[in-house]
């Protein structure tokens, strides 16, 4: 089976929670940047548009986007023939809002993802989505959507990983918990074990700096589909973390000379 080439992006670009103009032109610019770079994958934060930390729904509400908003237009534009972005945003459904993900291309939205599992406080927010991702076609292959906590529950990435994802775009807002020193963020070392378990390479986008008190991971990474760390941001300081990642065919989860990834799972036993 043969293996291909795709150069992959995730950007942590500034976000000021309610401040949707100023979010979406940071928005703008981190794709540009990322599109100079070669990226034919582009990955935004979770909630990129809006920011996290509400007061209320009410402010939540306020920094809603709907699917057809005519403003996604403006991001779209920036992306040639052929690039994909993936944007987190809160998504205005009509009586309920959403975090949600948009898949964009240079002709707009074509495909989206509602966020299944809810971390703390998001649950006064936002209703929970009805599937655990998504997998969406585009011009760089079928692509895996899954937005933050989903990806602790490993049912998730394997799901995505079964139905044929080559690469999973995972937009987070990780907000930091004590650890010991020295170790990699618990959420860093989950993603790298569900990208080994499934070889399914992972492009995480996560926030930096803090907002209304609380402290974000800065955990934006590239991880490849052997469960490697290929390429990290910074905790601080904006900017995008670009990589040339080798993608394996993704019916290919050989592990010579003997065992396979998905061959060699016994379903049954797992009830």
């Amino acid at each position: 089976m043969v293996s291909r080439e795709l150069r992959v992006a995730a950007a942590s670009p500034p976000i000021r929670v309610g401040e949707v103009a100023a979010n979406l032109a940071a928005s703008r610019s981190a794709l540009t940047e990322a599109v100079d770079a070669g990226a034919q994958l582009i990955v935004l934060p979770e909630l990129a548009t809006s920011g996290y930390v509400f007061r209320d729904r009410g402010e939540a509400r306020a920094a809603a986007l709907t699917a057809d908003d005519p403003r996604w237009s403006d991001l779209s534009t920036v992306l040639p023939e052929g690039v994909v972005a993936v944007v987190g945003f809160a998504e205005d459904g009509g009586d309920r809002l959403f975090t949600s993900a948009a898949v964009l291309t240079r002709t707009g939205i074509i495909g989206g993802y509602r966020k299944a599992h809810l971390w703390g406080e998001e649950a006064r927010f936002f209703a929970r989505g009805d599937a655990a991702g998504a997998v969406v076609a585009t011009p760089i292959g079928r692509l895996g959507v899954a937005l933050c906590y989903d990806n602790e529950f490993p049912e998730v990435p394997r799901r995505l990983a079964l139905a044929g994802a080559e690469i999973l775009a995972l937009p987070v807002n990780w907000p930091r918990v004590p650890r010991p020193t020295g170790e990699r963020p618990p959420e860093t070392i989950q993603a790298m074990a569900a990208a080994r378990s499934s070889r399914l390479a992972t492009v995480i986008a996560d926030r930096h700096g803090e907002e209304r008190g609380v402290e974000w991971t800065g955990g934006t990474a590239i991880v490849d589909d052997d469960g490697w760390i290929a390429a990290a941001g910074v905790v601080a300081g904006d900017g995008i973390v670009v990589e040339t990642l080798t993608l394996r065919h993704p019916d290919d989860k050989a592990l010579p000379p003997y065992n396979d990834l998905f061959g060699d799972r016994r379903p049954e036993l797992y009830r």
